[in-house]
């Protein structure tokens, strides 16, 4: 049996959808293959980085990866995840034979100020955010 494969979108894949694919390749890597990308790819956030190496997940190696760039190599997909707002998400373009095209709007970890620890504790509640939403959505497909 194929993997379904899963691609997560955010605005810079600095943050929101490098979470979730992590998420479904630690907690579903044997059914999907999930992949992450953004509309304008920026650098990894060093406090999502943190965030997530304080549960065991290491995304400090990833690459950030630009949604045209995959919609040109023709990437297929069996499902799309908008983990931005709802703005930005209607700027995703449209991959064919995508079954699925969700959205699931979660604050940006990369748009908060304050200090240090501020960050860090938003990051935090993001992740387990996008956490749960992932394990709720896997006991659904």
């Amino acid at each position: 049996m194929s993997k379904k494969r899963i691609l997560f979108v955010c605005v810079h894949n600095s943050a929101r959808s490098q979470m979730a694919e992590a998420f479904v390749n630690n907690f579903a890597g044997e059914r999907f293959e999930a992949e992450s990308a953004g509309l304008e790819p920026g650098k990894l956030n060093p406090f999502v980085v943190r965030a997530m190496e304080e549960i065991g997940i290491d995304i400090s190696e990833n690459n950030t990866n630009s949604v045209k760039d995959f919609y040109e190599e023709g990437r297929k997909y069996d499902y799309v995840v908008a983990v931005c707002d709802k703005k930005a998400a209607e700027q995703c373009p449209i991959f064919p034979g995508v079954s699925d095209i969700l959205h699931w709007p979660f604050e940006d970890p990369s748009s908060v100020d304050g200090n240090d620890e501020e960050k860090l504790e938003v990051a935090r509640r993001v992740r387990n955010q996008i956490k749960a939403k992932i394990i709720e959505w896997l006991e659904t497909v």
